[in-house]
């Protein structure tokens, strides 16, 4: 059984991580802030492409990971504040989870500079 300690540690690790990720990629920071402000509709990847003017490919390797340039462990996937939803006809759509969220609303409510 764990203790609430290493649970919170947990926790705490895991946004050093997210914040870590968006800092260093801005599109990552752009997609999460895109899929906030569209919440609770998910996109699917040439929408937001769109919106935060850029190419699909990169908008796949910021949320999923691609190759050394988007690594999979720093993926907006990976680090939990993204989910896939796959459709009836197979079209993948992305939306942020509930952590995400709160993630994105503790930061833009805290005016945090990245």
């Amino acid at each position: 059984m764990q203790d609430d300690g290493a649970i919170t540690s947990s926790m705490g690790y895991k946004r050093l991580l997210l914040i870590r990720s968006l800092r260093r990629s801005n599109i990552r920071k752009k997609i999460a802030e895109y899929l906030f402000e569209i919440s609770p509709v998910s996109s699917y990847t040439s929408e937001i492409a769109d919106n935060v003017r850029t190419a699909p490919t990169n908008v796949i390797g910021a949320i999923r990971g691609m190759g050394s340039r988007y690594k999979k462990e720093e993926s907006l996937i990976a680090l939990e504040i993204v989910e896939q939803i796959t459709s009836g006809n197979e079209i993948k759509l992305y939306k942020l989870t509930d952590f995400g969220k709160e993630f994105m609303s503790n930061l833009k409510n805290n005016n945090s500079n990245f």
